[in-house]
């Protein structure tokens, strides 16, 4: 199909094969910003347990952005009447391309271990960090993009390739401006999904960019209503691949069932399945490679953290002591989740006697905290095509989940070169302080794989070597959002 311009770059990749990108998705690839990506794993720690997981983010956004460019694509050709124009079709390619540009070094590690645990200075500053996510830092790196390459004059120069099929030219080339304001605007708020589900139920529509009955648009590469998007059907393919594991969702199937239907819940347009399918600027330089960074850098502050890398690569990880399943997923809806655990934790300090202890919170959910993410799936039957429904509880497959979130709690030792001994002696001071807490007894992995550090490293949280581990990219309906 023509976008504005005949000229095409064609990509072999792995996963999706030839993959096609218009000229303006080639500007914004060949920027620093974008570029960046190449240097951030995928699967963060993940590489140094899985010697394939070695992919990036520049990989998968290119593949993000060829998937929201077929899925809007397949939607415009079945369903005529939704009116998706080609400026539609061009800025969800970009949103797709663009939504990880906000990722920081080994991508979840970043905003989910470091950026809560640095000290966040008072004022405004201070809690912006504390609020810090990708989505948002995409936005911001996203801006930064656009006014490090002059992108406004390129997607001028593109609107006018498309005013020379068009009458009225001179109206055009005054409206040029504000379609371009509406377009960076509609593709930033993709990028960051519509979290507010009930400010799309106010009048007038809240969001610029683009009007309400094409409110689906929004639904691509963020979907912030059930979580299913082409953000996930490219990390579940592209990681599996590189992990060597089997990926059982099949996109391409989605993708040719997928329909646009307007919900009489919240009159909105959304996506559902067929019935039969259940500091900006600084940040460019911030990239995996501040590994070797830290690791070869002499100043006496990062001497602590030095030593832990070297800890890493020499592979003298930490050792698991054992896990426990809380019987109630701890949430800060409850609890102050995070004041709890290190309260725990200088109490484990304590009973084990040293500050060598280590306890992680290792939360699993499907996206929705909590929630069935079918109850937020919409779908259709071949004799009503045009009307949404839900499925109901009892009539979903009993083989489903009734559980949406679990939790565990992870007890590891610091200590280097533990013996045995010491190791099983922590492990029954570890039983005394659950059963002290009302928490299961903790399972522990076998003596070999205690005595031998490399099956359980701390930093990818990998599981015990009692059972097969879960795929590291599954942290909700997936690590990587």
């Amino acid at each position: 199909m023509q976008l504005y311009l005949s000229l095409r770059y064609v990509f072999n990749d792995p996963i999706h094969g030839t993959v096609e990108l218009h000229p303006l998705l080639i500007k914004i690839i060949d920027t620093p910003q974008f570029q960046r990506l190449r240097n951030i794993k995928q699967l963060g720690g993940a590489y140094f347990v899985y010697p394939g997981a070695s992919h990036n983010r520049f990989e998968h956004s290119i593949g993000v952005g060829h998937l929201a460019g077929q899925l809007v694509e397949a939607l415009r050709t079945r369903q005529p009447e939704l009116d998706i124009n080609d400026r539609d079709v061009l800025c969800v390619k970009i949103a797709g391309l663009c939504h990880d540009l906000g990722h920081g070094p080994f991508s979840h590690l970043y905003d989910q271990m470091f950026i809560p645990k640095v000290p966040h200075p008072p004022g405004p500053l201070g809690d912006k960090m504390a609020k810090w996510k990708h989505e948002e830092a995409s936005v911001e790196m996203f801006d930064h993009l656009v006014e490090f390459t002059n992108l406004k004059l390129e997607m001028k120069k593109v609107m006018k390739k498309r005013m020379e099929k068009e009458e009225n030219d001179l109206k055009l080339e005054n409206e040029a401006d504000n379609w371009i304001l509406e377009d960076l605007n509609f593709i930033k708020k993709m990028i960051e999904g519509l979290k507010d589900p009930k400010a799309v139920q106010v009048s007038p529509w809240p969001y610029c960019g683009r009007p309400k009955d094409k409110s689906f648009l929004f639904e691509i590469v963020a979907n912030k209503t059930n979580g299913i998007d082409v953000d996930k059907f490219d990390y579940f393919a592209r990681d599996c691949y590189h992990l060597g594991m089997q990926n059982n969702f099949d996109h391409l199937r989605f993708i040719q069932f997928a329909r646009v239907i307007k919900v009489k819940k919240d009159e909105l347009n959304h996506i559902c399945l067929y019935g039969s399918n259940s500091a900006v600027f600084h940040s460019v330089c911030l990239v995996d490679h501040v590994f070797e960074q830290i690791l070869n850098s002499p100043s006496v502050e990062l001497a602590e953290a030095k030593k832990i890398l070297e800890r890493i690569i020499s592979r003298d990880h930490y050792r698991f002591l054992g896990e426990t399943k809380p019987r109630q997923v701890l949430t800060r809806v409850c609890i102050n989740v995070f004041e709890k655990i290190l309260g725990w934790k200088e109490e484990l300090d304590q009973m084990l006697l040293s500050s060598t202890g280590l306890l992680g919170n290792i939360k699993t959910d499907f996206s929705l905290p909590l929630l069935d993410p079918i109850k937020n799936v919409y779908f259709y039957s071949k004799r009503n095509p045009n009307t949404a429904f839900n499925i109901p509880r009892d009539q979903v497959s009993k083989l489903l989940p009734a559980c949406f979130s679990e939790q565990l709690i992870r007890v590891y030792s610091k200590k280097k070169k533990t013996d045995e001994q010491s190791l099983e002696a922590a492990r029954r001071h570890l039983i005394k302080w659950c059963k002290a807490k009302g928490l299961p007894n903790p399972q522990a992995g076998t003596k070999h794989a205690t005595s031998t550090s490399r099956t359980e490293p701390l930093y990818m949280g990998s599981h015990s070597s009692t059972r097969p581990p879960r795929h590291p990219g599954l942290r909700h309906f997936g690590l990587n959002e």
